[in-house]
This record gives structure tokens, C-alpha cells and sequence, in this order.
């Protein structure tokens, strides 16, 4: 591997313009065995944070587009329970999971069922409605898929946070292995010569270079995704909030309300 790696070293020296490479091929030459064991570890760690990146900001934006279309379809219908009964699918919607566990709530309490057939329309309109007492399942109901989508969207997070918190100290680890084989060998030789020191310290240094190559994009991705995942919530806290309002205004009696 060393004698690979002194050839390409050599052969960046001599091109133009590809100083900094011959660098970095130099000071892996001098890594240790330990420091590649380091590099790779970090290497495969960035390739699942950046992984985990790109899934979760895919998701999140299917997730933003499904939720304004079904937020705009929810207020423009009559009735809270109009795209339930139609059966309109907006999968990969919090906001849909939360007013299909809401819906299914209210059926529940107006029809005493949770059989959904074709004739549920029909059997709503003439059915008595419900008492404010009725709303805290329904309320209970939208909470628990609250819960559940926010587990989902906080999935693979840890990640990240692994990425972040985990990858400095393992460059870390790496450099001070390095530089203590750097002293070992210097013992053993009984010669204390800074130019046999640089190269196997700087070998060392790469280590944790690496991990904050790593940890710093998987803080701003972990930043920015969390930033973005509380929006969701909220958002699914204060859908919640609006349906229960449109079904104490349709289905609660006033008389109840007094």
C-alpha cells in the first residue's frame, strides 16, 4: 500500500496543479495501520449520514407537498368527514394519518361502528349528533397519530446525531494512536529527530481532519431536518386543533354546548 501511494505521490508532485493532492497521498502514506482502520470506519459512517440526508429530505418534501394539497382539499369541502367518505387517498400525509384517526373516531361516535360501507354517508346525515363529551376521544385519537407520525418522522435521526457526536472522537482516537506510535518509535530508536517525527505525525492528524469532514455537513443536515420535522409537528398540532373546531361546529349540538 506505502509503495503505491509513494508513486502516486511522486507523480502528483511532478503534474502542475495537483500539489494539495500529492499531499494528502503523502501524509496517507504515513498513516498508520490503525489510522486506516479510523479512515474507513469514518468513510462508511459519511456514507450513511449522507444517505440518511438525502431519504429524509425526500420524504419531508413528499410529505409538505402531500399536506398542502390536503389541507387545501379539507377546507374546501362542506362537510369534515367529505374526504373520508369519499376515500380520497393522500398517502404519505401526517396531516391525512391525523384526520383518518380523527375520522374514524367520529364514526365511531356517531354511528356506534367501525364498519365503513357505502351507506355511512346517508346514516351520518341522519344521525343525532354527538356531546362535548364525545370530542375528548376523538381529540385522544388525533393525539396518539401525532405521536405515531412524529416517531416516524424522527426516524433514522439518530444517525446523524451518532454522526455528529460520534465522528470527531473517533478522528480523535485515531490521531492519538498515531501520535503514540510516533513516540514509541521514537523510544525504540533513541533518536529525536523532528523530520522523522513530521511525517508520521501528520499521518495522525488525518484521522481527525476526517472525522470533522464528517461530523460538520451530518450538524448542519441534523440542524436542518430537525428544524424542519418540529414544523411538521406543529403543523399536525394545529390541524388537529382545526378539525376538532369544524366537528364541535357540525356534529355537537348546541344545546350541549351550553
Amino acid at each position: 500500500m506505502s509503495v503505491i501511494l509513494s508513486e502516486l505521490f511522486l507523480s502528483c508532485a511532478r503534474a502542475p496543479g495537483l500539489k494539495i493532492a500529492a499531499g494528502l497521498i503523502y501524509v496517507l502514506g504515513e498513516t498508520s495501520l490503525v489510522g486506516y482502520i479510523v479512515l474507513l470506519t469514518l468513510f462508511l459512517t459519511s456514507i450513511l449520514s449522507w444517505s440518511v440526508t438525502l431519504y429524509k429530505l425526500t420524504g419531508l418534501r413528499t410529505a409538505k407537498e402531500r399536506n398542502a394539497r390536503f389541507v387545501t382539499t379539507f377546507r374546501q369541502g362542506q362537510s369534515p368527514l367529505r374526504i373520508y367518505e369519499e376515500r380520497i387517498p393522500f398517502g404519505g400525509s401526517p396531516l391525512f394519518e391525523v384526520y383518518k384517526a380523527g375520522c374514524e373516531e367520529l364514526r365511531f361516535q356517531l354511528l356506534s361502528t367501525t364498519t365503513m360501507d357505502e351507506g355511512m354517508h346517508s346514516r351520518v346525515i341522519n344521525t343525532k349528533q354527538i356531546s362535548p363529551r364525545q370530542i375528548r376521544p376523538i381529540v385522544a385519537a388525533m393525539e396518539q397519530a401525532i405521536v405515531e407520525s412524529t416517531l416516524r418522522l424522527e426516524s433514522l435521526m439518530i444517525v446523524l446525531s451518532t454522526a455528529v457526536s460520534g465522528a470527531p472522537f473517533l478522528g480523535l482516537l485515531g490521531t492519538v494512536w498515531g501520535v503514540m506510535d510516533v513516540f514509541a518509535g521514537i523510544a525504540v530508536a533513541g533518536n529525536v529527530n523532528l523530520t522523522a517525527m513530521a511525517p508520521g505525525v501528520a499521518g495522525a492528524l488525518t484521522t481527525t481532519v476526517a472525522g470533522l469532514l464528517v461530523a460538520i455537513p451530518a450538524m448542519f443536515a441534523y440542524n436542518f431536518l430537525t428544524a424542519n420535522i418540529r414544523s411538521m409537528i406543529t403543523q399536525c398540532e394545529s390541524f388537529a386543533a382545526e378539525f376538532s373546531s369544524a366537528v364541535e361546529h357540525r356534529y355537537v349540538a348546541c344545546s350541549n354546548l351550553q
